[in-house]
Parts: C-alpha cells; sequence; structure tokens
C-alpha cells in the first residue's frame, strides 16, 4: 500500500503513520460496501482527515471511483475516470474562493457519485471530511440521508459503494444519529504505539515522549501545534483560550456552573447529570468534550478505543476532554 505524505507542520512533513486497524476496515468496507453511511466523529485534530485521504489512496488501489470533498482545505476531487464529471469538479473550483463557499456545494458530492454509478461505474467510494461545522444541523443530516439514498436507491446497480464522512462537530452529529440514517462511529486520538511512531518522525529537539503523551493525549494536532510554537505549551493553551471564546465562556457561568466545570476538570463524567446537562451541552458545542463515548468494544470504534478510563488523560467511562490541552485551556480560563 502506497503510503501518503502529509503536512505536519510548515517545512515539515511525514509520512502516513499507525491506525494500521482503521485501515484494515476499510478494507472491510470495500469487500462488502457501507449498508449505511458511516459517520466518523472525534476530537479536533486526532487524524480523521489524514485517515480519510489514506483511506482514499488504498481505495484507489482496490478499484475504487473516489470522491473526496473537504471544504476547510478546498479539496475537492473526483478521480473517477469520466472527463465530463471531472472537468465539473476543476471549474467549480476555479470559480469558489473560500471555505464557506464551497461546503454550500455539498449537495454537488451526492449528484456526482449518482452521475458516475449513472455511467457504469460499479465501485465508488465517497469521502466527505470537515464540512458539517459550515452547514446547519438539518442540512447536515440531509446529506447523510443523501449518501443513503445512494446506496439504497442508486440509478443502476452497481458493485459496491463506500460512503463515509468525517466531523468533530457534535451538534450536527446528535442530529444524524437521532434519524438513524448513518451508522455513527467514533474516533480517538493515536495510541500510545502510533503516537510513539509520529513523535519519533518530528525533528529537532523535542518533549521526551511520557511528557509529550502527558500533553497531547496522542492527539496529532496538538503535537503540531506545540511544535510551531518551539514547545511553548502556555502559547498553545492561549491561543485555545482566544479561538474558542473561553474567557467569555467563563465569565457567562452560574456558581453553580462554574462548580459543575471544576468538578468535570478532575472527571468529566461528573457532567452526565440532569442539571449539568446544559453545561456538557455548552461544552460539545464549543468542541471541548465528547460526549458518547461507547463501550470500548474494538468493532464499535474506528482503529483502537482509548481507555477505559483515564483521568489523568481527561477521559472518564462516558465522557472524556478532546485533549489534556483543552481541559487545561478551560481550568486556565475558569481560574
Amino acid at each position: 500500500m502506497k503510503r501518503i505524505r502529509l503536512s505536519f507542520a510548515k517545512g515539515v512533513e511525514v509520512e502516513f503513520c499507525d491506525r494500521e486497524r482503521a485501515l484494515e476496515q476499510v478494507g472491510k468496507f470495500a469487500e462488502r460496501g457501507t449498508r449505511f453511511p458511516v459517520v466518523v466523529f472525534g476530537p479536533e485534530g486526532c487524524g480523521k482527515t489524514s485517515w480519510l485521504r489514506q483511506s482514499a489512496e488504498v481505495l484507489r488501489e482496490l478499484g475504487f471511483s473516489v470522491i473526496y470533498f473537504n471544504p476547510m482545505r478546498r479539496e475537492f476531487l473526483a478521480d473517477v475516470g469520466i472527463k465530463s464529471i471531472e472537468e465539473r469538479v476543476v471549474e467549480l473550483l476555479r470559480r469558489v474562493s473560500s471555505a464557506h463557499a464551497l461546503a454550500s456545494f455539498m449537495g454537488l458530492v451526492i449528484d456526482l457519485a449518482r452521475d458516475a454509478i449513472k455511467l457504469g461505474r460499479g465501485r465508488v467510494a465517497v469521502m466527505v471530511d470537515d464540512a458539517f461545522q459550515y452547514v446547519g444541523d438539518r442540512e447536515a443530516a440531509l446529506f447523510v440521508k443523501g449518501l443513503l439514498e445512494i446506496v439504497e436507491h442508486p440509478p443502476e446497480r452497481y458493485e459496491c459503494v463506500v460512503a463515509i464522512a468525517a466531523t468533530s462537530e457534535g451538534t450536527s452529529r446528535r442530529e444524524i444519529g437521532r434519524h438513524l440514517w448513518a451508522k455513527m462511529m467514533p474516533m480517538w486520538n493515536m495510541s500510545r504505539k502510533g503516537f510513539e511512531e509520529l513523535h519519533e518522525k518530528v525533528p529537532g529537539p523535542k518533549p521526551r515522549l511520557e511528557d509529550a503523551w502527558a500533553i497531547t493525549g496522542g492527539n496529532p494536532r496538538i503535537l503540531s501545534q506545540l511544535y510551531e510554537a518551539e514547545w511553548g505549551v502556555d502559547a498553545v493553551i492561549k491561543n485555545l483560550i482566544d479561538s474558542k471564546g473561553l474567557d467569555y465562556f467563563a465569565s457567562s457561568l452560574t456558581s453553580d456552573e462554574r462548580g459543575y466545570l471544576l468538578e468535570a476538570i478532575e472527571d468529566p463524567d461528573t457532567l452526565l447529570a440532569r442539571e449539568r446537562i446544559p453545561l456538557l451541552n455548552r461544552l460539545v458545542e464549543l468542541n471541548l468534550i465528547v460526549d458518547t463515548m461507547p463501550e470500548r468494544r474494538q468493532d464499535f470504534w474506528i482503529d483502537e478505543p482509548p481507555p477505559q478510563k483515564d483521568l489523568e488523560l481527561g477521559i472518564g467511562k462516558r465522557m472524556a476532554w478532546q485533549t489534556p490541552l483543552h481541559r487545561e485551556a478551560v481550568r486556565k480560563a475558569v481560574g
């Protein structure tokens, strides 16, 4: 299997590593297709995009026509071997100047997949990444319903369709799950073994593996941000506070909510109480907490599940901070 190269930081590329089990799962999807679209959710920067891009390469090697859409990175690829379809995508990218504008064309992904099947492409993969944050919850759910319609009511007979969407956005995930139009599967940060492999690839002086693991919880984007900040933890925390508006968030808390939050910093599972649900919802909307942590059975997860509980990393049995640094940013904002 060809390993793609990924941008880790400015001027630094690394070869895709780890996620062996996740790639095996893609191979299984390719054998029988996805009966329901698979919606993969997990912490920001946990590696969903890297996995999807490598998965696209795997599926190409298995003979699939691949449609890949990522408005955040302004990537819209249609590798389907049909000139008219590929030209439509090239022209769209030429005209669209922003991620928000590109995201408005999510429906075109479904149209292109249907056209590819109609024109005889029997093995089609549709992969959508980081698009839901640009549209409303209802639009995200309807898009997933459109993917399901391709699987259930195709314009022509096909051999196999693989449909995968990935998101870190919590509220749209709830809306999608409510309709039972998709199979929801979480992905967590990298395993300790995989993170060690990535850590070794990072050039120059760096923190010890144990220290980097404790700070990032295995999140490759946080590792990248620390590298670009010359390992200045406080600088990365300050960026999280500013980018997520955590000073405003902290100022808006009631005294009870502040107490709940301080308890959740020590154990996120304490948020799962009736009077604390409004606070939990706000933390989910800010992409600070993951509120759906199913049983740690491997068949429930993409790749390796997290530990059952690891409070040092902010992982509870039912809830988890996206990374230890997200938790520290909240701790600092609350004071």
